[in-house]
């Protein structure tokens, strides 16, 4: 039997928790690199899912934490006021953009904010109906879940009264000739002949559908989306759990185009590698009714001073501003590559929320899904980690800490400049990849 970390994670990790692309292995990190075991050093341009906001052992994050497990009073947000949970909020109240009332509700991860909101539309509005999207992804719990529309998640039931609409596509466009105009006549379409507006409760929006294949919609579909829905009283739900705080060289995603959101879902790199999530919405739906969506370790003061850290780096280290400038030079440096590489396909994003999708054929575009498995496995081999997204599993995934440098920009570029010319070269095989699943 051996004993190295890949066999024993083999041996007691159940396979309903696994998402593996290749054999990667952590024992440390530190900055936009992971150590692995036996010591090699590989370049993150995953950061977790996002989830590595600050990159891998921040010392503000690693400080922030040990002042709080110092001296670390309740636990429990439910039945305690707690000081960093309280400034938490306070923090993600003052970036909300108007002056509406609110309150903050907090959690562990996307999947269970988005979760809280759907139970509390369900109990707290008379309206049932949903909206959300074709390829959303908003959680792996039961009514997140039931809200999303990811082809990895076909096993779960929707929610009843949900409508489901596609998602503009720019590279794959579901409209002509105007992608904007085909997609909100559409809209116009459902609410004349199929769908009651005034049985809507809420739309759900990515405001870059990330796993659906990191999909930048074209300008002025989602103010389009809004005024519509602001038209029948329908609530705007923004989840921001892997393009906010910052990603996309804007704090919110969502100011892209202006909007304004009821409710705002935080998660991912809130808690800087901590589990964290938020949600900021209407003091009146929020104070709906006491104990309504409670967990024991909610709020706690670890992971909420740790997302205290997170806020106040991103700010205090002009990051944002960073996530734009690496994000335009990794856009450019991916775009030269499209010019080298034949499965490159197309080339997107905003700020350090990229996605490269990889096809067979350019006329075609026919999806290359398994090719797409095969670089990011050839990428890890030579000192890189990338994951593939998409409805397909055929876009590259790009998101890397928001301290990213130039040069770990470069050097993540190089490599995966060699990845793609070395699965062309046929030289990683069929058998090398059915190990890993992925998407």
């Amino acid at each position: 039997m051996t004993d190295d970390l890949m066999s024993r994670d083999g041996r007691t990790i159940a396979d309903i928790e696994r998402l593996r692309f290749f054999p990667a292995t952590a024992t440390g990190g530190a900055g936009s690199y992971v150590v692995e075991e036996g010591g090699r050093r590989v370049l993150d341009f995953s950061g977790s899912w996002g989830a590595a906001s600050l990159g891998y052992s921040h010392p503000a994050v690693v400080e922030a934490v040990s002042a709080a497990v110092g001296d670390m009073g309740a636990i429990c947000l439910g039945s305690c006021a707690v000081e960093p949970a309280v400034g938490l909020a306070e923090d993600l109240l003052a970036r909300m953009p108007d002056e509406r009332e609110r309150r903050v509700w907090f959690g562990h991860s996307g999947s269970d904010a988005n979760d809280a909101v759907v139970r509390l539309l369900e109990a707290a509005m008379p309206r049932r109906g949903i909206l959300s999207f074709v390829g959303a992804y908003h959680g792996g719990s039961a009514a997140s879940m039931s809200v999303s529309g990811h082809s990895s998640q076909s096993h779960a039931p929707a929610r009843p009264g949900l409508t489901r609409l596609p998602y503009p596509d720019p590279y794959r466009p579901q409209f002509a000739p105007d992608l904007v105009e085909g997609a909100l006549a559409d809209l116009d379409r459902r609410f004349e002949s199929e769908i009651e507006p005034d049985e809507i409760a809420a739309v759900f929006i990515e405001p870059i559908q990330s796993d659906g294949g990191v999909i930048v919609p074209p300008a002025g579909f989602l103010k389009g989306l809004e005024e519509r829905c602001r038209a029948h009283g329908i609530l705007i739900v923004v989840d921001e759990v892997k393009v906010g705080i910052g990603r996309t060289g804007l704090f919110h995603a969502f100011e892209a185009e202006g909007l304004s959101p009821d409710i705002v879902v935080y998660g991912k790199g809130l808690g800087g590698g901590l589990p964290l999530s938020a949600v900021v919405g209407p003091a009146a739906l929020m104070d709906f009714s006491s104990a309504f969506a409670i967990m024991t370790a909610a709020g706690n003061p670890v992971c909420a001073a740790a997302g205290r850290a997170v806020l106040r780096t991103v700010e205090e280290e002009g990051l944002t501003a960073n996530a734009a400038a690496m994000g335009e030079r990794l856009l450019s440096g991916l775009a030269r590559l499209a010019q080298r590489h034949a499965l490159i396909g197309h080339v997107r994003g905003r700020g350090l929320a990229c996605g490269v999708e990889l096809v067979r054929d350019p006329v075609s575009r026919e999806p290359a899904s398994s090719e797409t498995a095969k670089v990011v496995y050839r990428a890890h081999q030579l000192g890189l980690i990338l994951y593939y997204v998409g409805m397909q599993s055929n876009v590259l995934e790009f998101t890397p800490p928001l301290t990213l440098s130039a040069a770990e920009a470069d050097e993540g570029l190089a490599i995966l400049d060699r990845a793609l010319e070395d699965v062309a070269a046929g030289k990683v095989a069929d058998e090398d990849v059915a190990r890993f699943a992925g998407w």
